[in-house]
């Protein structure tokens, strides 16, 4: 198992580079900007991980700017959804996911597409499991099972 970053909810895009990056020091390595989804991912390091960072493509924060809300949805996070998860690259999505259940961890979202799942800590912390690599073929019980509360 490997981390790979740690995603934090934003309100305000450039207040928070203005924090992370002018402030705080870190540098912004790559964005994407999903217009389909109405978001944009902005990848961030310490300076001295940068370098790693962008070969390894496992920067240490990510801030995710849910573009304006529509109407009728809320401007701001409540219950602490501007901490997203953590995020950890393992070897084999399966075994990872079969040795959690037999631990009593529930799979909040299952690995149906044999690439990502969710699970959470006892302290309700969303931890997101990837895929190293390509995805995995799908396989049962994981391709019909159904997520499981929020994650």
């Amino acid at each position: 198992m490997r981390f790979l970053h740690t995603m934090v909810r934003v309100t305000d895009l450039q207040k928070s580079l203005n924090f992370y990056c002018d402030a705080l020091g870190l540098v912004e390595l790559y964005r994407h900007e999903v217009a389909a989804g109405r978001f944009t991912l902005v990848f961030l390091a310490a300076p001295n991980d940068a370098q790693q960072a962008r070969e390894t493509k496992a920067p240490l924060i990510e801030l995710t700017y849910n573009w304006p809300p529509e109407e009728g949805e809320p401007e701001a996070y409540e219950g602490g959804r501007n901490f997203g998860h953590l995020a950890y690259r393992v070897e084999n999505i399966y075994a990872s996911c079969e040795r959690l259940m037999a631990a009593g961890v529930v799979i909040n979202r299952p690995p149906r597409d044999g690439h990502m799942a969710f699970v959470r800590s006892p302290d309700n912390i969303s931890i997101e499991l990837l895929q190293e690599g390509e995805a995995l073929p799908a396989q049962e019980p994981w391709a019909s099972m159904l997520n499981v509360g929020s994650w």
